[in-house]
């Protein structure tokens, strides 16, 4: 009887690219650094030109599938998971602006690359995107809204087929090669000094990003107890077995039994329950909003890239709704924000490299936050809809 190999799973791989990218940075001769570095670029490139056909590969179905559910409940329960999504990532913002400077002081300040000191890839291949990222988001709106209220099936079994195509390739050509790319990124980080600085200031910025997930749980809870006049801290603690289920597993979709279960322990009503969750488990991240707005914050103080609020606040809108993609696709959330990343923010392929290995570390707490914030939504909505 053949035994079935374990597989690595990413979060390992990442970490372990990581470190060999820090170890081997200076070791490694000029030639060998510059390999990885075309690499990187021809990678960088192939996913910049998939950026927007994963955002209208993935957000037009989704958009078609919560667009024929039509109805108040789905409205308000939409309505408060975009709002406290959005409301969670402008916490990371101000949370950041408040602590994230004087962190980035105290590792040195902005990374400097001494003049001549940067390997440049020895050939790169230009792959233009069919369209840029609001274009592509501006598409999947009105086909996904006109598949929603037309009732076009044929149409929508054409995305549906094509969110297929787009979501093997993330399964099959991006996620397998990430911690190769990361491991580029970090090699030549650290060949041209920069990732003993940047390492300093991530542990920070980790600590800081887990403290806020235990933060937003609990405002959630507090709103959700103060509405049905309960104690919030006992609701949050029967969803404790949600929030180690997604721990483990950093899948919303797997978690959703889980979830549903407790949130019926919290007196939700079957029928509230059995609608709110599943869809919550889409449309509701939170902890994942947080998390990437962290991240970027952390990556435009290190680069020196404009942080703002007005850009902060544009580019959270834009991530609440993209991020509806998300679930069922590996590495979703993160693979969804690279187009508003990239659009919005201005990051290059080295940042969205440095942001999928930020994201990576931590994608089970996110999830964590995701799922059980869920009950404290189908809570609320619950008392909202009961004949008072």
């Amino acid at each position: 009887m053949v035994k079935a190999k374990r597989r690595l799973g990413l979060l390992p791989q990442v970490v372990i690219a990581i470190v060999l990218g820090v170890l081997l940075g200076h070791a490694l001769p000029d030639w060998c650094v510059r390999v990885f570095v075309t690499f990187n670029a021809l990678f960088g490139q192939f996913l910049g030109f998939m950026i927007p056909l994963i955002i209208i590969g993935l957000v037009t179905p989704a958009i078609a599938d919560i667009g024929r559910g039509a109805g108040k409940l789905l409205v308000v329960t939409v309505v408060i998971a975009y709002v406290d999504t959005v409301l969670a990532g402008l916490l990371a913002y101000g949370t950041g602006s408040w602590l994230f400077p004087s962190m980035v002081a105290s590792a040195g300040g902005i990374p400097h690359v001494a003049k001549g000191a940067e390997l440049l890839p020895f050939f790169t291949v230009t792959i233009p995107p069919l369209a840029d990222v609001m274009s592509g988001l501006v598409i999947s709106f009105i086909v996904g809204l006109g598949i929603a209220y037309g009732a076009l099936g044929a149409l929508k079994g054409v995305f549906t087929e094509f969110k297929y195509i787009v979501t093997k390739v993330i399964d099959k050509g991006i996620i397998p090669f990430l911690p190769l790319y990361i491991f580029g990124v970090f090699l030549n980080m650290t060949h041209n000094g920069q990732a003993g600085k940047m390492m300093m200031v991530f542990a920070q910025i980790v600590a800081v990003i887990i403290v806020l997930h235990l933060f937003i749980l609990v405002y959630e809870y507090c709103i959700a107890g103060a509405v049905v006049r309960r104690n919030p801290f006992r609701l949050l603690w029967t969803m404790l077995p949600a929030y180690l289920t997604a721990l483990g597993t950093s899948s919303s979709a797997a978690t959703i039994p889980v979830t549903l279960a407790q949130t019926l322990k919290n007196g939700v009503r079957q029928e509230i329950a059995g609608f709110t969750i599943p869809l919550c488990a889409t449309v509701h991240m939170s902890g994942s909003a947080m998390k990437i707005t962290a991240c970027a914050l952390t990556i435009c103080l290190l680069t020196g890239l404009p942080h703002q609020l007005g850009l902060f606040l544009y580019f959270i809108l834009m991530l609440a709704i993209v991020m509806v993609a998300a679930p069922g696709v590996p590495g979703g959330c993160i693979m969804a924000a690279l187009g508003p990343l990239a659009s919005i923010l201005g990051f290059n392929a080295e940042a969205q490299a440095l942001m999928i290995a930020l994201y990576i570390a931590m994608d089970s707490f996110g999830t964590a936050c995701n799922v059980t914030g869920d009950g404290a939504i189908a809570v609320a909505v619950d008392w909202m809809f009961r004949k008072r």
